[in-house]
């Protein structure tokens, strides 16, 4: 935070406001100097350096620091607009006004010095750590489908001969399941990497939820033919103006993560409705759900279930999140009564009811 108005503010304005904070509570002090002791004064002009010394560089807040002193031995200290301090304990506590004012200023800015670079580090920590997280989770789910495919490609091309049709057919199969998997992996991290740009902005169309839900379940039969698929849509639907592009995503990795993690013949739920001028889209199962201590982790970079299974490089919830917040949208997460994972989409859409009449 303090960083952040450090970059915004100009040097130069640093200095003014700083001096206009200093004057204005001066001001303050000295139209209520009947009313107020000249020594609250000071913890009042120490009090507004602080807060200073806690937000702006160094040399405006001296500055400020300086110039506070003036003012008090000026205007503050009997006798009122001399120089000269009479009682040696107020010529005392002048110069320890002075110092503390210094003091206070230089600790604050090595303070500040000091956490920023124990940010920093921690900024590099934190990086390294993720990097060491993907290139650990991409050394595995990028070698298997490479090394399938190069595997099948080297049979096909050296034993040729000696392969039945059946064979072939089912070393051509691993090579395509490698390929679309290989290709997941990447599209993944092509979609972190637009997500991590803060640059992503969604193309807003028309779009029919019923048909892409419909779509996506289909394109997905072969990897989803041990489950059992259930689609529930409210009734005349109307058309919503979305990115059908990455809600197709969002969609694919949540319905693919219920895959991965229900045991076969589990039901997986896909429901869509208006409410509340939102669209709300609900993607829930029949299996375990998620251990509660890690619920709060699993829309994090890079991170995965303890006790999950080998492969996967954590990214496809954080991606469904990205992709909602960049409609405006939010995305929970909850267990279910009776068992099962259950998460829930809202997204605030324009909506157009003309598909209705069209089908009527």
């Amino acid at each position: 935070m303090v960083n952040i108005i450090l970059h915004k503010i100009s040097k130069t304005k640093q200095y003014f406001i700083s001096i206009g904070l200093i004057l204005m509570v001066a001001i303050i002090c000295f139209s209520l100097s009947s009313f107020i002791d000249y020594k609250i004064v000071a913890l009042i002009l120490l009090m507004t350096l602080s807060l200073i010394a806690m937000f702006f560089d160094i040399l405006p807040v001296l500055s400020a620091a300086m110039l506070s002193a003036v003012i008090w031995i000026y205007f503050f200290i009997p006798p009122i607009f001399t120089w000269i301090v009479k009682s040696t304990d107020d010529l005392m506590m002048f110069f320890m006004y002075f110092i503390i004012a210094m003091v206070n200023t230089v600790l604050t800015f090595k303070i500040r010095a000091i956490e920023k670079a124990a940010n920093v580090r921690e900024e590099k920590e934190n990086t390294l750590r993720l990097y060491n997280t993907m290139l650990n989770s991409l050394s595995h789910e990028l070698r298997t489908p490479i090394a399938t495919i190069v595997g099948a490609t080297d049979n096909l091309q050296d034993k040729r001969e000696h392969l039945t049709e059946d064979l072939k057919e089912e070393l051509i199969s691993e090579i395509s399941k490698a390929s679309i998997r290989l290709n997941a992996q990447v599209e993944n991290l092509l979609n972190m990497s637009r997500l991590e740009t803060e640059y992503m902005q969604p193309k807003m169309d028309w779009c029919d939820v019923n048909d892409l839900v419909h779509r996506l379940v289909f394109s997905l039969k072969e990897e989803l033919e041990e489950r059992i698929i259930s689609i529930e849509n409210q009734d005349n639907l109307p058309l919503c103006k979305l990115d059908s592009v990455l809600m197709e995503q969002v969609l694919k990795n949540l319905i693919v993560n219920a895959h991965l993690y229900t045991e076969r013949k589990c039901t997986i739920k896909i429901h869509s409705s208006i409410v509340a001028q939102q669209l709300c889209i609900i993607v829930e199962d029949s299996g375990k759900g998620f251990p509660e201590d890690e619920m709060s982790f699993v829309f994090d970079k890079f991170y995965r279930l303890k006790h999950s299974k080998t492969g996967g490089t954590g990214l496809g919830l954080s991606i469904v999140k990205g992709f909602i917040e960049v409609h405006n949208g939010t995305i929970s997460l909850e267990n279910k009564v009776e068992g099962g994972a259950k998460f829930t989409i809202l997204l605030p859409v324009e909506t157009n009811y003309i598909n209705n009449y069209t089908n009527e």
